[in-house]
């Protein structure tokens, strides 16, 4: 595999034209720490990092970090961009675009199948985080995934991990891949519309979507993993989602720099564990909220189960992500995963 490329020098013009696509005019922003700049490990040491939708609830971490300074504080000038699917932030990583993804750590399977080595450096969550929600007109049908048959369900995009747990689902429940039909529709409003206008029957989305859904009574909630419970009873155990990962080569030759970005995002993990919804909130951006901060302040209350407060990769996690993927998408299934190669510790267990 190719040493991925130090630095591509890439127009953040361009980057935020392609994130115009994203469900929500937020995810179309770009944001960098105020360090020192420069070059090489060190002081203001510069990372790009995609983030599969910088507003979601379930990639809370990465604007947080940056919005208490812990970026900062390590050395780090640290550009976040947005992309409305983790899929997309995936395809910046390994395009050499950026040089961490913060997404779903099922990625770092599929990438290795297609010959790819990428793994995640630090896990912030144990649950999916996700919700499948099922739209009011369609509630009394739609009452299972063993209702998925013939359905248009929802997911952000094409090979996203809310297509592959939809399709894990539908298998599970003793259907067949090909008997349902995804659809791409983002996240945010165009989710919601999609779901209003029935152009989708139910689908698969996070928070703070999920709290309008709800709020705007546009559907109601049919499975519910943004708890480790939830995460046992749909997939069958902890289901390791959002993630820091990167390139592995790029891993090897940055470890300073691998090191400081652990040492913040557990930094940031910790403070989560011990403060509120509320206060949570009040440390984001404030067009986050999208005028509502009663329920935006709700919709980071009903997620912070999944995450996990100090980094590490739940016991038995990567076996569960490996049990899903295997029962619907061949790549996987027919070839031998190396776990082991999929996620380090090596950081977090060095965090000081």
């Amino acid at each position: 595999m190719r040493k991925t490329t130090r630095y591509v020098s890439l127009a953040v013009s361009g980057l935020l034209a392609v994130s115009s696509l994203t469900a929500c005019a937020n995810d179309a922003a770009s944001s960098t720490s105020a360090g020192a700049g420069g070059k090489g490990d060190g002081k203001g040491t510069k990372v790009k990092i995609m983030v599969g939708g910088l507003d979601k609830v379930i990639y809370l971490p990465a604007m947080l970090t940056q919005r208490l300074g812990y970026f900062d504080s390590e050395g780090l000038d640290v550009e976040l961009l947005s992309e409305p699917a983790g899929v997309q932030a995936e395809t910046a990583l390994v395009s050499g675009q950026v040089q961490g993804a913060v997404g779903f750590y099922d990625h770092t399977l599929d990438l290795q199948a297609k010959g790819k080595s990428v793994e995640s450096v630090v896990q912030f969550s144990h649950a999916p985080g996700e919700v499948e929600v099922v739209s009011a007109k369609q509630a009394k049908d739609i009452t299972s995934p063993k209702d998925f048959k013939g359905r248009k369900l929802g997911i952000t995009g094409l090979g996203s991990s809310t297509d592959f747990l939809t399709k894990y689902l539908a298998v599970k429940n003793g259907l067949k891949v090909s008997d349902v039909t995804p659809v791409a529709v983002g996240a945010g409003p165009t989710f919601i519309s999609a779901l209003q206008q029935g152009s989708i029957d139910a689908g698969m989305t996070t928070d703070p979507t999920v709290a309008t859904i709800l709020d705007k009574k546009a559907g109601q909630v049919l499975l519910d993993m943004r708890t480790p419970e939830g995460s046992q009873k749909a997939l069958g155990g902890p289901y390791p989602s959002s993630s820091l990962y990167m390139q592995t080569d790029w891993v090897n030759g940055h470890k300073d720099t691998v090191q400081k970005l652990v040492n913040a995002f557990v930094k940031t993990l910790k403070w989560m564990s011990t403060h509120s919804a509320d206060e949570i909130a009040a440390k984001m951006p404030a067009d986050y909220s999208q005028g509502n901060k009663a329920l935006y302040a709700q919709s980071i209350k009903s997620t912070l189960p999944m995450f996990t407060d100090d980094g590490v990769m739940p016991q038995g996690g990567p076996e569960t992500v490996e049990k899903v993927l295997k029962s619907f998408n061949p790549n996987i299934k027919n070839a031998k995963v190396d776990l082991g190669k999929t996620y380090t510790t090596e950081f977090v267990e060095a965090v000081r």
